[in-house]
């Protein structure tokens, strides 16, 4: 089952996303931009969604509605669910509230040095559209058009 998440989970919100990042620090030299944003107002605004299965949380992805396209910001898997197809899920959900809301398109960024993204995306149907240095993050650019 995949639902907003409350404001009672932020703390829940903050570990997981910690929690899947954290192992990038060391590549990118700072802590991932998923790691340092404002996890409460995500919740607020009604961005985040949170995969549970059994009443156990494993994920989460952060999303929001554009005027042509669904922005995806933050896909984070706990640690002991990954490689069971959670994120996969997770983006499945993001393409069916695209198509629900009528936009043509997934977009996302994500850093040069998170090398599994860069294949995992191509995977998923995404096409790289740009790659670009921004607040001194390296980001390459990605979208998925929908049918």
């Amino acid at each position: 089952m995949i639902r907003r998440a409350r404001a009672d989970e932020v703390e829940w919100v903050r570990t997981t996303i910690v929690a899947a990042f954290e192992r990038y620090i060391s590549r990118i030299g700072r802590k991932p931009q998923p790691m340092t944003v404002d996890h409460a107002m995500l919740i607020a605004a009604g961005e985040v969604h949170v995969l549970e299965e059994g009443g156990e949380r494993l994920g989460l992805i952060v999303m929001r509605a554009e005027p042509d396209h669904l922005y995806v910001d933050i896909l984070a898997v706990q640690p002991a669910g990954q490689g069971r197809g959670l994120g996969r899920r997770l983006m499945a959900f993001a393409e069916d509230e695209a198509r629900r809301l009528s936009l043509p398109a997934l977009r996302l960024f994500t850093n040069a040095k998170m090398t599994e993204n860069l294949r995992l995306y191509p995977r998923l149907g995404f096409r790289q559209t740009g790659a670009r240095d921004e607040d001194g993050f390296e980001r390459v650019y990605f979208e998925k058009r929908l049918a």
